[in-house]
């Protein structure tokens, strides 16, 4: 094994999880991947938290050839340590990928990725249905010469029609908030595959329990772990996995310094050493521990949520007090039959128009269970008035494009009992 390759082994290695649990099912996986995987000392269940940010190496050989790629190990934790590689290892395993790389927020990840792999002159083009924050940054990457050009997703004629020679990437959401447009995820990917485009698939809505990356050939999973994986609420963090799917050698922005890796790694270590190391963007040592315990249930609480939505979507879809519901289980929903094919559920959150004779906030008001908060993925209902609060910045020509009415309002589907749920909003309809 070559030096470049012992340097980055920790993070790029295709685990091989423990015989106990080939073949397994997948609340099985999650909820036994920290001891098999990692095998955390003492006989404990969890890998222990490390909290320090320094690494001490009585032989200064051993630094030096940890910081020169000779050996692998720890220098210093906004790179790597055990409690981070430990969360990377299970993220790797669960998403079928070669290699992933935790971040301090679903953003940082988004960002960091776009700013260490395009370059000046580059071209990417993104879905004009992705999330506000990650809207508000295009105008990031085209004052720093970045092309982007925008494009509806859900039709991959639009994607095929705004390809440059300088397109470098594609990406997009599964399933967009708020107004749960579902991509057409499988045909862009063979177009990707096609162009030798990075494909770029943020999952946050539909992580791997319901939905199989791989098969709709992405290159990059991006996102969130705050929202479904952390599941309650109290954690940050993103995540990048690399699906092995992409030729890295066929990418014209890999810097020189990592061409000399396997191929396999040179994407993945290009956004770790140029984006995380240098960007900054660390998840902590805390944060890694409380994400691997929520995940555990991520299957158990998802299946109630998506079960919990579709059926109060079925119930908005009837009131006369509301004017349109967006939810993909719905029938009636633009791309419902992509969203069947895609994805084993309909995922966590929908949004819907009150009657323009409702008043938002005095209905919202009304709500007792439901939370008046921005978040998604909790174990409580969630809900906000789109227009005013998340999406408010954009403007009313973008809102507009993306489909969002001044009196909208998204929800993020908790683990509740569904009649407590329906109850709630029939007295503040009523």
């Amino acid at each position: 094994m070559s030096t470049a390759v012992l340097g980055v082994f920790l993070i790029f290695r295709i685990l091989n999880m423990s015989d106990i649990l080939n073949n397994k099912g997948f609340n099985t996986r999650l909820v036994h991947a920290d001891r098999l995987i990692n095998h955390p000392q003492d006989g404990a269940v969890h890998q222990a938290t490390n909290n320090s940010v320094l690494f001490d190496y009585p032989d200064i050989q051993d630094l030096v050839d940890i910081f020169q790629g000779k050996v692998a190990g720890h220098a210093y934790s906004r790179q790597s340590s055990a409690s981070i590689d430990a969360l990377q290892n299970m993220l790797t395993s669960i998403e079928g990928g070669v290699g992933s790389l935790t971040f301090a927020s679903g953003m940082a990840a988004i960002t960091t990725t776009f700013l260490a792999l395009l370059q000046q002159g580059d071209h990417l083009i993104m879905s004009q249905f992705v999330f506000g924050n990650t809207n508000s940054f295009i105008g990031t990457l085209r004052r720093y010469g970045i092309e982007v050009s925008v494009v509806d997703v859900t039709d991959v004629d639009n994607v095929a029609a705004a390809i440059k020679e300088n397109t470098r990437a594609v990406y997009l959401e599964t399933i967009a908030n708020p107004v749960t447009q579902v991509a057409d995820l499988l045909p862009v990917g063979e177009l990707c595959e096609q162009q030798k485009l990075v494909y770029m698939v943020d999952n946050t809505m539909t992580p791997a329990y319901i939905f199989d990356a791989k098969a709709v050939k992405a290159s990059l999973l991006v996102g969130s772990l705050t929202k479904y994986y952390a599941g309650h609420g109290q954690v940050l963090g993103g995540i990048v996995v690399d699906t092995g799917l992409y030729d890295w050698q066929t990418y014209p922005g890999i810097q020189e310094g990592f061409r000399g890796l396997p191929v396999a790694q040179q994407g993945l270590m290009q956004i770790k050493k140029k984006g995380l190391r240098d960007m900054g963007g660390c998840l902590t040592s805390e944060s890694a521990h409380a994400i691997s315990v929520g995940m555990e249930t991520l299957a158990l609480r998802m299946d109630r949520s998506c079960d919990n939505a579709l059926q109060l979507a079925q119930y908005l879809e009837q009131h006369p007090k509301i004017a349109a519901v967006y939810y993909p289980g719905l029938k009636a929903h633009p791309q419902h039959d992509k969203a069947s094919q895609y994805f084993s559920q309909y995922g966590g959150i929908l949004s819907f128009d009150l009657h323009e004779s409702v008043d938002c906030f005095a209905f919202m008001n009304k709500l007792q269970l439901v939370l008046n908060a921005t978040h998604l993925g909790d174990t409580r209902t969630l809900a906000i008035p789109v227009a005013h609060t998340i999406y408010y910045e954009m403007g009313a020509e973008v809102r507009a494009d993306m489909g969002i009415s001044d009196n909208m309002i998204r929800m993020s589907i908790g683990i509740e009992d569904i009649q407590d749920l329906l109850a709630d909003f029939e007295q503040a309809l009523a």
